[in-house]
């Protein structure tokens, strides 16, 4: 996990800013950096193909942060808005160097309380990476009472690691690493 997590109760309204939840991610001394990135219909495809059948995509222009410390790479977070049942939730996930989950932030929840996810919940999501053990179905506990939660916040981290997946925001460094 990168960092500790802000809020290890149970659920509740979390109201976190972008920078609040940045530096959550990325303790200092680490530079941030903001970047956009511009799909094409094809990188779309390729994003909702991987996301699988039950998750939307439709946002062409991507805005990410990458964590530096050192001049290398510790994480991209990315800032996810989507609803649950009727109201939103605005979640932020950290994929790590090597393509997994590292953390998951909830900045925003506006549905009643007792349907939200709490640390241990989202720390399950941790070390995953986009395959079938991240899903209901697979390595992802459901919540209790809270389906629907559970399902856009497994739908959000599969959107975020698909659109990792096609943007591929720390391939150049990769690169020349090499």
């Amino acid at each position: 996990m990168l960092g500790t997590r802000s809020h290890d109760a149970g659920a509740q309204v979390v109201r976190l800013t972008q920078d609040d939840a940045l530096r959550l991610a990325f303790p200092r001394p680490v530079e941030i950096v903001r970047r956009t990135a511009f799909l094409a219909d094809t990188d779309l495809d390729r994003a909702r193909n991987a996301a699988g059948p039950d998750v939307q995509i439709a946002q062409a222009v991507v805005t990410y942060y990458v964590g530096y410390r050192d001049g290398r790479a510790v994480g991209v977070a990315y800032f996810d808005a989507h609803r649950v049942r009727s109201v939103g939730e605005v979640l932020m996930i950290v994929v790590t160097p090597a393509g997994t989950i590292g953390r998951i932030e909830v900045l925003k929840f506006e549905e009643p309380s007792e349907y939200g996810a709490g640390g241990r919940w989202l720390d399950q999501l941790e070390g995953k990476g986009l395959d079938r053990a991240l899903s209901l179905k697979g390595a992802i506990v459901n919540m209790t009472g809270a389906t629907l939660t559970s399902q856009a916040i497994v739908r959000a981290a599969r959107r975020v690691l698909a659109l990792h997946g096609v943007i591929e925001p720390l391939e150049s460094e990769r690169e020349e690493a090499r």
